[in-house]
């Protein structure tokens, strides 16, 4: 409801700003280009009794055109915006064609106004000329055509401005790949030209007129040179704050968008409300932004998949299969009676105890500097020492194992485990093909640690460990644990001493 509220006072507010700056541009213009015939014409030695009496004539004229041509202009101009702001009004996307018109309003105001401003000038010329003299007419004519020039850029670069709002809702229903209003340079390039040279000219023949001596008035020479050097101020100042501004205001908005970027805000965006190539340029942030919010989605997924490390290692060292010989620690731990568990519950409540399960083993594990490797159906291989190394990693191992027993024990009383920890050397790398691989971990480690975890599930405490991982740790956590028997573990020939851990973490 808010956004129809929004559009629809969007319309009615463009339409009185359009119209406020057309009656304006006229009016102004128009007593601007009045106030100049008046001083060039003796200034360029026309007669002042002349002058006088045909700025008595011209007046009422002028007056009368001005309220003839801007009613006329409002009547036309509305029906053509009303049709082009359908689709707002509407509070739908445009078509084709409402999008064409919509984005070249500007340009539709500007032929408008050149188009009165031609008009004029024939007419005033034509009047003058068969009233007065063919000389005031030149005059007349020559100096509508350049006010006119004037005007239209002044007015051009305001209604542009007045319309960025309804053309950044047609770019954001249908962007644009190719430029349909004028670029910086023309935009620079028409602020200087008409709203500063084309008043220096007449001060150029103004000028001219003063050095050659042809003037014999040259109390109105001079008045017209102030004249013209004030109108070339102020005009100038004003398109060139307008080109400024139509370029420095998406430019402002591209470098907050920059900064919200630089800290870590994704979400920025900006509005597309430019149809050149600072549009362009805005429509490229939002790709851009686009794209890094997707590559942190990819980024966070390929972590949860394969774990933080391992993706930050991947993203920032590059892949290559292979690996590389590592002092590891490796702890696996493997649930008791899953098949049972499975006929027992509903498939849901199994995925429901299953993800509680590994939630602990994640936490624990990575509160210890370890790696979840993988998840084998309701088994976990947790690594220690890769693909980060650390100073301990058979002491982070154990004392994991420590707290994920205390854990477990206590918040999942209705499964049962079994963990098993060991110790050395083993090949950490990534291992498949070239468009297919994973990180993993292979060596003698890996394989005790899963038979130890087997007989595991036969103790009463659930955890042991091969002497191998008590030689390797630090002494405040080997401390902690007691070798106490030999044990032939399935697959092997000679005898493994086994560790259990005398503390218990609560």
């Amino acid at each position: 409801m808010a956004d129809l509220q929004i559009t629809g006072g969007l319309v009615p507010r463009v339409k009185w700003r359009l119209k406020l700056i057309g009656w304006c541009c006229g009016a102004a213009g128009a007593v601007a280009t009045f106030t100049a015939v008046g001083l060039l014409f003796p200034a360029l030695g026309g007669s002042v009794r002349v002058n006088v009496k045909s700025g008595w004539v011209n007046a009422p004229v002028i007056v009368a055109a001005v309220i003839g041509l801007g009613w006329a202009q409002a009547r036309v101009r509305g029906r053509h915006l009303s049709g082009a702001l359908r689709w707002l009004t509407e509070d739908r996307a445009p078509d084709k064609r409402e999008h064409l018109l919509t984005l070249g309003l500007p340009a539709y105001h500007l032929k408008r106004d050149a188009l009165a401003w031609t008009l004029a000038a024939v007419g005033f010329a034509l009047f003058n000329g068969l009233v007065f003299s063919w000389g005031l007419a030149a005059i007349v004519a020559g100096t509508i055509w350049l006010g006119g020039e004037t005007t239209c850029a002044l007015g051009y670069l305001l209604y542009e401005r007045a319309l960025r709002p309804v053309t950044a809702r047609a770019l954001a229903a249908w962007p644009v790949d190719t430029t349909v209003a004028p670029g910086v340079r023309l935009r620079l390039a028409m602020a200087w030209l008409l709203g500063t040279g084309v008043p220096l000219v007449g001060l150029l023949v103004l000028g001219a007129v003063g050095a050659f001596g042809s003037s014999h008035h040259s109390q109105y020479l001079a008045a017209a040179v102030l004249f013209l050097a004030v109108v070339a101020s102020c005009t100038g100042f004003l398109a060139t704050v307008l080109a400024a501004r139509a370029i420095a205001d998406p430019l402002t908005a591209v470098r907050d968008g920059l900064e919200r970027i630089a800290r870590g805000e994704l979400d920025a965006h900006v509005h597309v409300d430019d149809a050149s190539e600072v549009g362009q340029l805005q429509a490229g942030f939002n790709r851009m932004a686009d794209g890094l919010r997707e590559r942190q989605r990819i980024r966070d997924m390929f972590g949860r998949q394969v774990g933080e490390d391992v993706a930050h290692a991947a993203l920032s060292e590059g892949v290559k299969l292979g690996g590389e010989e590592r002092e590891i620690a490796a702890l696996f731990i493997d649930l008791v009676g899953s098949t049972s568990l499975a006929l027992a519950l509903p498939p849901t409540e199994v995925v429901r105890v299953l993800n509680r399960f590994f939630r602990v083993v994640i936490e624990v594990v990575e509160s210890e500097g370890g790696l979840v490797n993988k998840f084998e159906g309701d088994a976990a291989l947790c690594v220690f020492g890769a693909p980060v190394a650390c100073e301990d990693p058979s002491g982070d191992a154990l004392r994991a194992a420590r707290k994920l027993a205390a854990r477990l024990s206590n918040e999942l009383p209705e499964i049962d485990f079994g963990i098993g920890v060991s110790a050395g050397v083993a090949v950490a790398g990534n291992v498949g093909a070239e468009r297919r691989f994973e990180y993993t971990v292979i060596g003698d480690p890996v394989n005790e640690a899963a038979r130890l975890a087997e007989l595991a599930k036969q103790r009463p405490e659930r955890v042991l460990a091969s002497s191998a991982a008590l030689d390797r740790a630090g002494s405040s956590e080997a401390s902690a644990w007691s070798v106490t028997e030999e044990a032939v573990l399935r697959g092997r020939l000679a005898p493994t001493q086994l560790a259990h851990p005398e503390l218990q973490i609560p």
